[in-house]
């Protein structure tokens, strides 16, 4: 159950959430495709798409100057998002982001019942 929080955590929409740079989760797939979303420097469509350590996310440079991204850069986000979590590093002014390392389950500001999840996608 915790690889699996680790894994679902390392999704880029998950990531472009936790960054800063979408508001809600429905937003940051629909950032993601729309290919607002960079992994260093080439376009990422797939909000499955896994992040590896070290790898940077960014916006678009044309999408920088688009409202949600300026509002997302200016942390107009601040008041509904958990504060950043630890692995990752985050220039919300610049709209940048970088996966330090892989998520540990206690960091993961998700609160869910892991086992019944787990318990769940293994009946099926």
């Amino acid at each position: 159950g915790e690889t699996l929080v680790e894994l679902l955590e390392m999704r880029l929409d998950a990531l472009v959430l936790r960054a800063g740079f979408a508001r809600t989760m429905a937003q940051a797939r629909q950032l993601v495709v729309h290919r607002h979303i960079l992994v260093d420097g080439q376009r990422v469509d797939r909000p499955s798409f896994r992040v590896k350590p070290g790898q940077m996310i960014h916006v678009h440079e044309k999408s920088e100057r688009t409202e949600p991204f300026q509002v997302a850069a200016a942390g107009g986000h601040a008041d509904v998002l958990p504060a950043v979590p630890e692995y990752l590093s985050v220039e919300l002014d610049k709209l940048h982001a970088t996966l330090v390392r892989k998520p540990k389950r206690a960091e993961v500001p998700v609160t869910c019942d892991v086992q019944l999840v787990v318990e769940y996608y293994a009946a099926r």
